[in-house]
């Protein structure tokens, strides 16, 4: 349950019969708020008001324990957008951490879909199934997890998304291409930009990806009383990088890209495609 104090602070607790729930503000007995529906309005010992709702899953996210940083919900979401995952979809994840991300994949492929996740370390492995298994009130028949790593211990053939939540993950990009349908979509989650630079130029080695494209999502919440209509001074500014990409049909080449790089982009000494020609006033010239 979640309790929104007069200042506007959240509380999530789990409710359990016979307990208190303590706050400098007073008392609040379990039992008053068990059975009552959503949106009840409850006064503890000391006069003060509390407004009573079920976490909405941001909320979860944003409080559950954690083992390793979660994905926000604001890059959970557009995840989701970017893979296209529906009901029925089959979707691979590796570093799973505090099962922030498979809450989102395991409601957005739904019971008829499969979300395999693969961590390596144990213990965060443990902490994500707590989580997971909390917010859904047991661990969801369509989720499993392996403690091991992707790009040694993958089982899994002719899924429709890919998604990467680790350090380095152009390591696992031969596996995602090995396992993705064609057409499929491998979504990376990155922290910085020389992670992001790297899976970029690690696809576009691999010719079997679709041109990559890269974003990440800023969230900004405004102030609204009365006649002061404002920004907020604080936002939910970068996470990470979502680098996007999709799996080529067996054989296919990619079109040439019609612009080349900036001049300099790849280092003097570079000849590969998109390198400039010797002359360089042919603006017709393609990559090779």
């Amino acid at each position: 349950m979640q309790l929104t104090d007069p200042k506007g602070k959240l509380h999530t607790i789990e409710l359990v019969p016979g307990k208190i729930y303590h706050t400098h503000r007073g008392q609040l007995p379990h039992d008053d708020i068990i059975g009552q529906p959503d949106g009840s309005v409850f006064t503890s010992t000391n006069g003060s008001l509390y407004l009573a709702l079920r976490p909405l899953l941001d909320d979860f996210v944003l409080s559950m324990p954690r083992g390793a940083a979660v994905v926000y919900p604001k890059d959970a979401a557009r995840i989701v957008g970017l893979a296209s995952l529906g009901p029925g979809a089959r979707v691979v994840e590796a570093g799973v951490g505090s099962g922030a991300l498979s809450c989102s994949l395991i409601r957005a492929v739904g019971t008829q879909g499969t979300l395999h996740s693969y961590e390596r370390r144990e213990d965060f492995a443990a902490i994500a199934i707590k989580n997971v298994s909390k917010w859904f009130g047991k661990t969801p028949d369509n989720w499993r997890v392996t403690v091991g790593d992707l790009a040694l211990d993958c089982i899994d053939r002719e899924v429709d998304a890919v998604i990467l939540d680790m350090l380095a993950p152009w390591d696992c990009l031969n596996t995602a291409a090995e396992v993705l349908l064609p057409g499929g979509v491998l979504v990376a989650y990155v922290a910085t930009a020389t992670q992001m630079s790297k899976v970029v130029e690690t696809a576009r080695v691999m010719a079997c990806w679709t041109e990559p494209r890269a974003e990440e999502s800023l969230v900004r919440t405004w102030h609204l009383d009365g006649l002061s209509v404002r920004p907020d001074h604080r936002m939910n500014g970068h996470t990470g990088f979502l680098v996007t990409c999709r799996r080529l049909a067996p054989g296919a080449v990619l079109p040439p890209r019609r612009r080349r790089p900036a001049a300099g982009a790849y280092g003097e000494d570079y000849s590969g495609p998109g390198a400039l020609p010797d002359s360089q006033d042919d603006p017709t010239r393609l990559e090779s």
